[in-house]
C-alpha cells in the first residue's frame, strides 16, 4: 500500500484503541502486532490457552460478552451496549478492567532513580531524566530504523521508574528492558497487581470516595494513597480523552475495589468496544494499526513527546535507537502524516481503506488506520496516513468503500476535545 502502513502477512490484528467494526468482529480476531497502554492486538491461541484477569468472574456475573483479546478473555460489552457505554463514559464514568497490561518495576543497582532514568533515554526518545517525581509520561520504544517498537506511560516515583506497557507487547518489551538495561537496573514485571481505568467527568468524585487525594491530583500526576484495599498507585490518566485515572491495586483486593466502584450509580462496567470508540474520538493511536515498527514518531504525529533537550542542538540529544532518522524528519518533515479524516455520509471508512488524491487517481497516496462511528459526534470518523503535501485540514481525498470512491476531509484531531484536569 503506497503511504500506508506495512501490513504483516500473519497479521489480522484486532482492536482496542482502535478500529473494531462490531462485536462480532473483534471476537474473530486473533493477530500478532502488539498494543495498547490503554488500546492493543492479541496472538494467537485456542480459547483454552488463554488467560484471565482477576476480574474474569466479575465480568461473566455483570452479563459481559467475553472474547479473545491480547492472549486474554477480556469483555467486549455488557448489556448496556457498545453505544450506551460509550455515552455512559462521556456523560458519567465507566471502569474498564486493564489487567492484561504489563505493569513493570525499574529500579537502579546504585545511585538514585536519576541513574535509572539516564539508561532507561537510551531505550526512548523522549526526556526521562526531566521527569519529575510523581509526574509521568508518554514514550516510545524505537527501533534502529526509527519505528515504533511500542508505546507506553513512564513514571518517576521517587526511588524508582515504574512503565506500563501494551499487553501483547509486554514480553518482548520485558526482555528488551532486561537486555538493554541489566548492567544498571533491575527490572521486574509485577504480577500480583490488577489494573483498573476510570473514566469520564464523575470519575473524581466517585475515586475520592475512596481515596481522598485523587482530588489534589492533575493530568499526569502519580501517587500512592492509602485506602481500604490497600495502597492505589494511581495516575490521573487514561485513553479516552476524558478525565480519569488508572488504579493498580493489589490483585486480592481488585473485586471488591470494583464492586465498590460500581456500586457508585455514578460508575458503569464497560468493555473494549466503547474503549475503541471512546480513544479513536479523542485521536488517539493504537499500536499495530495507527503505528508500528515501521512509522517514525514524526509520521505518526507524535514529536509532540519528543521534549527539546532530546532533539537536535538538545543537551541530551539523540543516544536512543533510530535517532538520525527522527532527528532529520524532526528538522526537515517526513514524507507521510498520520491525520484525522471525517467521511462523508454516514458510512464510516475502516482500516485498510485505500484513500486517493482524485476521483480517478490510479494510484492510492494513502489508507486508513482506524475507522468507526464516533457516538459522541454522531458521524463516521477514522484516521490514516496521506502524503505530508495532503495533509492539511480541509484537504480532500477518496476513499474507496465497496468500489466507490467517496470523499472525505482531513481533520484536526482531536474530532472531540479532551477534558483532561490540567
Amino acid at each position: 500500500m503506497p503511504q500506508g502502513i506495512r501490513r504483516r502477512d500473519n497479521d489480522l490484528r484486532p482492536k482496542d484503541r482502535g478500529g473494531i467494526n462490531s462485536v462480532a468482529n473483534l471476537a474473530a480476531m486473533d493477530g500478532a502486532g502488539c498494543s495498547d497502554v490503554t488500546g492493543e492486538t492479541t496472538r494467537g491461541g485456542a480459547v483454552s490457552d488463554l488467560k484471565r484477569t482477576d476480574l474474569y468472574d466479575l465480568h461473566l456475573e455483570l452479563g459481559a460478552k467475553m472474547v479473545p483479546f491480547a492472549g486474554y478473555e477480556m469483555p467486549v460489552q455488557y448489556p448496556m451496549g457498545v453505544l450506551k457505554e460509550h455515552i455512559h463514559t462521556r456523560e458519567k464514568a465507566g471502569l474498564f478492567d486493564v489487567s492484561h497490561m504489563g505493569q513493570v518495576i525499574i529500579r537502579p543497582k546504585a545511585g538514585d532513580v536519576a541513574d535509572a532514568a539516564v539508561a532507561f533515554e537510551s531505550l526512548v526518545p523522549v526526556s526521562v531524566l526531566g521527569l519529575k517525581e510523581g509526574r509521568q509520561r508518554y514514550a516510545m520504544f524505537t527501533n534502529d530504523a526509527g519505528g515504533i517498537m511500542d508505546d507506553l506511560m513512564i513514571a518517576n516515583r521517587g526511588d524508582h521508574l515504574f512503565v506500563v506497557v501494551n499487553a501483547a507487547c509486554k514480553d518482548a518489551d520485558l526482555a528488551h528492558m532486561k537486555t538493554h538495561l541489566a548492567d544498571t537496573c533491575e527490572v521486574e514485571m509485577l504480577e500480583d497487581r490488577a489494573l483498573l481505568a476510570l473514566q469520564g467527568p464523575d470519575a473524581e468524585a466517585a475515586l475520592a470516595r475512596i481515596a481522598p487525594g485523587v482530588r489534589d491530583m492533575r493530568f499526569m500526576d502519580v501517587a500512592i494513597l492509602p485506602s481500604a484495599f490497600g495502597e492505589l498507585w494511581v495516575s490521573r490518566s487514561g485513553y479516552t480523552g476524558e478525565d480519569g485515572f488508572e488504579i493498580s491495586v493489589q490483585s486480592t483486593q481488585a473485586v471488591e475495589f470494583s464492586r465498590t466502584l460500581l456500586a457508585d450509580d455514578r460508575v458503569a462496567p464497560i468493555g473494549l468496544g466503547a474503549r475503541d470508540s471512546l480513544r479513536l474520538e479523542a485521536g488517539l493511536c493504537l499500536y499495530g494499526h495507527d503505528i508500528d515498527e515501521s512509522t517514525s514518531p514524526v509520521e505518526a504525529a507524535l514529536e509532540w513527546a519528543i521534549q527539546k533537550v532530546r532533539r537536535k542542538g538538545g543537551a541530551r540529544e539523540g543516544g536512543f535507537p533510530g535517532s538520525d532518522r527522527i532527528l532529520d524528519e524532526l528538522e526537515n518533515g517526513a514524507a507521510r502524516r498520520r491525520v484525522g479524516i471525517l467521511p462523508d455520509g454516514r458510512a464510516p471508512m475502516r482500516e485498510d481503506t485505500e484513500l486517493f488524491e482524485t476521483e480517478d487517481a490510479k494510484q492510492a497516496a494513502g489508507v486508513v488506520t482506524s475507522g468507526a462511528y464516533g457516538p459522541t459526534i454522531k458521524r463516521p470518523m477514522s484516521m490514516g496516513y496521506v502524503p505530508t503535501a495532503l495533509s492539511g485540514a480541509g484537504t480532500t481525498v477518496f476513499g474507496e468503500v465497496r468500489s466507490k470512491r467517496m470523499p472525505a476531509a482531513i481533520a484536526e484531531m482531536p474530532f472531540r476535545p479532551s477534558t483532561y484536569k490540567r
